[in-house]
């Protein structure tokens, strides 16, 4: 059996477009994607504000575009998603994105708008292990996304309810609406559904993984980013996500969305049946990474995963849900952001060489 294979490479700003096409190609790119479908670009925006680590880079997305062109791959659409907390519309000026989909003439989609895609009803063929007791009712999906490749676009970095995020995660977001926040208490095995699901509507999955700044701490925003210059890229969403982890410090086989994903067969995330390809020295790193709380996360631990989880219907299935979406928004941008955030941001974009490059896009 061939093993799944994760591509990696050390870069920088001089290099970083022509690193991740090489980068694409050491991945075999080519393999994971049918060249007759359009191909979907999920970008991951964790937070509409620029803070570096947080969301997809704009070298990341432009890199990843001239990947897919150069091997064949034309008929490409960057599809947003909306959350309770986060605004697509200026997350994507914010960080830039805007610029580099008009600079490749890219077309925009969202997955929330109803002239963009409407939400179907889906029977996974495969046995769920989260979704179908969440939703009852029924496991909805945007109609748009079947029978298309999907490249994903996740960046390195922790995340206070499920230790780190990437590839899998990265679903999270297009494929479930704005009640995702249901699945909180059962998130690994959503994503493992997830997975299982992308695999039976996608003609193909990649992922492309920004390591050029990395966040430790209390993800997936208010976190201490790192200048780490490395990329990964893979069409195994596991293995890149468990040698994501590794190199964050974590065992991937105890983090229970991979080690379920490779008990079920859906990807690998056992690193000794993973080939590394490019810059393999990487492996030899650890960056001592820590998965930490913030005030709005800490209180959402307390009701996803403690004993008050109970009253999970009652304030979040109700219109009372709009006082946590209003307090983690209020906490988030206008107490940690100007407090914390801007310093952070400040101090990157003149320092960072990537802060740097980001002020020239």
């Amino acid at each position: 059996m061939k093993k799944a294979k994760v591509a990696i490479l050390r870069t920088k700003p001089e290099s970083v477009i022509d690193d991740y096409i090489r980068l694409c190609e050491l991945a075999d790119i080519k393999e994971h994607l049918n060249p007759e479908k359009t191909t979907i670009i999920k970008d991951n925006i964790s937070w509409h504000y620029l803070y570096p680590g947080s969301n997809t880079t704009p070298w990341q997305m432009e890199g990843v575009i001239l990947a897919l062109k150069k091997n064949g791959f034309n008929d490409l659409v960057d599809v947003h998603n909306n959350t309770v907390v986060t605004n697509p519309y200026k997350g994507k000026k914010l960080n830039k994105f805007d610029r580099v989909l008009e600079k490749y003439n890219i077309p925009e989609l969202y997955n929330f708008k109803k002239e963009d895609m409407n939400w179907v009803r889906y029977e996974p063929r495969h046995k769920t292990l989260a979704l179908h007791k969440v939703f009852p009712e029924g496991i909805y999906l945007p109609d748009f996304f079947f029978d298309k490749n999907i490249v994903h676009l996740p960046t390195v970095k922790t995340h206070s309810y499920t230790t780190y995020t990437g590839a899998l995660k990265n679903a999270f977001g297009g494929l479930l609406n704005t009640r995702r926040h249901y699945t909180h208490t059962w998130i690994h095995d959503t994503l493992v559904d997830l997975l299982a699901i992308q695999k039976e509507i996608h003609s193909g999955l990649f992922a492309v993984m920004d390591g050029t700044v990395a966040g430790s701490g209390p993800g997936p925003r208010t976190l201490i980013p790192y200048d780490k210059n490395v990329i990964l890229a893979s069409g195994d969403m596991v293995a890149i996500d468990a040698v994501a982890a590794k190199l964050m410090g974590f065992d991937p086989m105890s983090i229970r969305c991979i080690y379920k994903s490779h008990q079920l067969g859906l990807g690998t995330g056992d690193l000794s049946e993973i080939e590394i390809v490019g810059d393999t020295d990487v492996m030899n790193e650890n960056w001592h990474f820590s998965v930490g709380v913030n005030l709005a996360t800490g209180a959402g631990r307390l009701f996803w995963f403690s004993p008050l989880r109970i009253f999970q219907k009652l304030f979040f299935h109700t219109p009372l849900v709009y006082i946590f979406v209003f307090a983690s928004a209020f906490y988030h941008d206008f107490v940690w952001y100007p407090i914390n955030g801007r310093k952070v941001v400040k101090k990157w974009l003149k320092e960072s060489p990537w802060g740097r490059l980001f002020d020239e896009y």
